[in-house]
């Protein structure tokens, strides 16, 4: 059965809620339409076309040639 959380679990809990909130958003060294290669995962090595910069997030969309059709990567 859930228990209630300690008032001192609810403020930490919010304390760091609170203080990501003025954190600073890095830009992302790639933009649109750069030329990028995959350095990691099942599509290592595969090179591709930056479709999409999130810098929030720290991720790029990046679309690769599979069999000859043009793949998006998240």
């Amino acid at each position: 059965m859930p228990q209630a959380l300690k008032q001192e679990e609810v403020n930490r809990i919010l304390g760091i809620v609170e203080g990501s909130k003025g954190k600073e958003v890095v830009r992302s060294l790639f933009k649109v339409g750069d030329h990028v290669k995959v350095t990691d995962g099942p599509f290592l090595d595969f090179s591709g076309f930056v479709k999409e910069v999130n810098d929030e997030k720290q991720k790029l969309k990046v679309s690769v040639s599979i069999f000859g059709r043009p793949t998006r990567l998240n």
